[in-house]
């Protein structure tokens, strides 16, 4: 690919955008892009995380970048000090454990907040929530560093809104995906959020019921 600063902006990022039907539901396009060699896939969770993207893509100069945003009305989830600073190495807690965690639930974009949620509905101490704006930038990153972050021995759960394809190597041989390995179909988010199993309840249940 050539190396130039282009920045392309993808306006649907799952099978969420429920109204604009399948065609509209890019399942297997974020993972095409994250396989593209020299382009920067970066898949922010909230506003605050979308002007940290903004800024890391105008400032690489030696290849392109994808924002892969959302049409989802999404909450901004308050971050520690030093969040901005360790997003830059492709991602960060959001939300931790007391003490070492047992428990790392992993995911990007509109799927930040189901991972939060997902925490809140599993009622453990011992559970992180971490965003993973970029998974390429985090798996490039030196290993003390995925290591503080996502440490080896805890228990990895990703849930993304699209193909698995790729999280193979963040969860882990042990790890739990939940992905969507079909096209959506076209209705109200909250009805595909239901029938494809991305709702909190449903996916603490079913982490309770995996471990």
């Amino acid at each position: 690919m050539m190396k130039l600063p282009v920045v392309y902006v993808f306006t649907h990022d799952s099978i969420l955008a429920g109204e604009d039907g399948p065609t509209h539901q890019p399942v297997e396009q974020i993972a095409s892009l994250r396989a593209i060699p020299g382009l920067s896939v970066l898949r922010p969770g909230d506003a605050e995380e979308t002007c940290v993207a903004w800024k890391m893509a105008i400032s690489t100069g030696n290849g392109p970048t994808a924002l892969i945003l959302s049409r989802q009305s999404l909450k901004v989830y308050g971050n520690d000090a030093r969040w901005e600073e360790t997003l830059e190495t492709g991602a960060y807690v959001v939300s931790d454990s007391v003490g070492k965690p047992a428990t790392v639930i992993i995911a990007s974009g509109s799927e930040v907040n189901l991972a939060l949620e997902t925490k809140r509905n599993m009622g453990r101490d011992d559970v992180r929530a971490v965003s993973m704006m970029c998974r390429e930038m985090f798996l490039k990153a030196p290993q003390a560093v995925r290591e503080e972050i996502v440490p080896s021995v805890s228990w990895r759960i990703v849930i993304e809104a699209g193909a698995s394809q790729g999280w193979e190597g963040v969860a882990g041989d042990s790890g739990l995906i939940v992905s969507i390995e079909s096209f959506g179909k076209s209705a109200p988010m909250k009805d595909l959020a239901t029938a494809y199993g991305f709702d909190p309840k449903a996916i603490a249940a079913r982490i309770g019921r995996s471990h």
